[in-house]
């Protein structure tokens, strides 16, 4: 929606009658927090629906930005609903989608990336010379001491070194069980199918120096001496062909990313955190901002593309807070790592690598059933308001009563609100007008926290009054005793 500069307004007032002026413009404008197409949500409106609910909710300006979200979402979809507007239309559909197509289009790379890095088979003899550095082995680790002395590390040793002959294959498990301290003890210490590099060095190398069935000496590392005993084939088998191209993958996956970054040479840009942090915060303003956080060799990342990486997180992480707590190079990493994703939908570009055509058909699919399935559980299904108002006008006054009902079920503890998936609110806030008055949220906060003093109030007023006077506060009602000075019991 386009802000009208106050040129224009103070125009706009001049010329159109029943405008009495400026300051009743501003007036009107701060006591309604948000609108929605033709519906306005006044602060008097979402105060009472804050300060009146009966769920355990702070009256706080963030839980009030959240229940103005919900309203505009479901107003948005009520007046799509009244109008018969389907919200199908692939173009639109296409836009709202992108972070989920992108998502889908890094899974599709992953595997490209896989099929062209993995080429070796799990065999036998592989697994025997150690194929790809994956191995299947088991120890029994005793452990340093926190912050362990040299004094103690000798007693350590001295102890792996009393146990190391009594270790046999046969009763590895069990020794395992005694005298392990991690949590592979429970296990027998079996580790299980790994990569060398998934290991510190000292370990890595020692499993790797062993013959299939083989028991070491002691070994230390920087968490204790270690008995390690590399598991035959027969023994390894069923695991190790299972698991053995998913680990080769990721070893291979690890070096293609490391080359393609270094290759990217990203470099987030100064001030870049600072615009994030604000974007996060306010999602639906920033949505086609194209300033740029991060470059690398060939492309950016823009604010708009941040925001789309940002929509695949799942609203629960709450990212949005955590990005405001979080020192500056914690988000600098996280600024990187999004890049990367912009440098590998590059490279799939390059490639080809894209949704297929069912796919896409697929897309389109789900996008109509999350419609429906909104419609339906907010009450305002387009058939169904069909049937009970005739014109355009009578479905959006009927359908913007059904969302108001269900938000008072909701604050009453009723219903539970009906979430709507980011790519639909996205569709919804570009196709419709809307808007989020921040003065109006600090005015509906300000309300809200005056009732529920008030209420608090007028609880405590109600409260029985003790009947059972208080140290020095005189005498008691008649008819009750005090505990005063009396003869005791024998």
């Amino acid at each position: 929606m386009k802000t009208r500069t106050l040129l224009a307004l103070a125009a706009a007032c001049t010329l159109v009658a029943g405008c009495d002026g400026l300051k009743e413009a501003f007036t009107a404008h701060v006591d309604v927090v948000a609108h929605a197409g033709s519906q306005e949500l006044s602060v008097t409106r979402l105060g009472n629906l804050l300060g009146h609910a009966t769920l355990q909710i702070p009256a706080t300006r963030e839980v009030a930005d959240v229940l103005a979200g919900y309203w505009v979402d479901y107003q948005l979809l009520a007046e799509a609903a009244a109008k018969g507007d389907s919200l199908t239309g692939k173009k639109e559909i296409d836009e709202a989608t992108k972070s989920y197509t992108a998502g889908m289009i890094l899974r599709k790379m992953q595997g490209v990336i896989d099929s062209m890095l993995v080429k070796d088979q799990p065999t036998e003899a592989g697994y025997n010379q150690g194929l790809d550095d994956v191995y299947d082995a088991r120890h029994i680790l005793f452990q340093f001491p926190v912050g362990a002395t040299q004094t103690q590390k000798d007693s350590v040793r001295k102890k792996a070194l009393s146990v190391q002959p009594q270790v046999t294959d046969k009763n590895f498990a069990d020794m395992a069980r005694k005298y392990s301290s991690d949590g592979s003890a429970a296990r027998g210490g079996n580790l299980g199918v790994f990569n060398k590099g998934q290991m510190v060095p000292a370990f890595g190398n020692a499993v790797a120096a062993l013959k299939p069935g083989e028991i070491s000496k002691p070994v230390e590392s920087e968490f204790g001496y270690h008995i390690i005993q590399r598991l035959t084939y027969p023994e390894a088998k069923d695991e190790y062909t299972k698991q053995f191209a998913m680990i080769v993958g990721q070893g291979a996956e690890r070096a293609y990313m490391a080359k393609l970054d270094s290759a990217a040479n990203i470099k987030v840009k100064s001030g870049a955190v600072a615009e994030s942090k604000v974007a996060v915060l306010d999602p639906s303003s920033h949505r086609n901002d194209n300033s740029v956080l991060a470059t690398f060799n060939g492309g950016k990342l823009t604010v708009a593309d941040f925001l789309l990486w940002i929509d695949q997180i799942p609203p629960s992480q709450r990212i949005a807070q955590q990005m405001q707590a979080a020192p500056d190079s914690i988000i600098e990493g996280f600024l990187k790592n999004l890049t990367t994703n912009q440098v590998i939908l590059q490279k799939a570009d390059s490639m080809h690598v894209t949704l297929s055509p069912d796919e896409q058909a697929q897309v389109y699919k789900d996008f109509a059933q999350v419609v429906s399935l909104s419609w339906n559980a907010l009450g305002i299904d387009p058939k169904t308001l069909a049937d009970s108002a005739k014109s355009e006008a009578d479905r959006e006054k009927l359908a913007a009563s059904r969302v108001e009902t269900m938000l008072d079920d909701v604050m009453a503890g009723k219903a539970q609100p009906v979430p709507i998936p980011t790519p639909l609110k996205t569709l919804l806030e570009a196709k419709y007008s809307w808007k989020i008055n921040a003065a109006g949220l600090d005015r509906a906060t300000s309300l809200a926290k005056q009732i529920r003093t008030s209420a608090d109030s007028a609880r405590a007023a109600n409260q029985p009054k003790s009947q059972v006077p208080l140290p020095g506060g005189g005498a008691p009602p008649a008819g009750t005793t005090t505990g005063g000075p009396g003869p005791k019991k024998p």
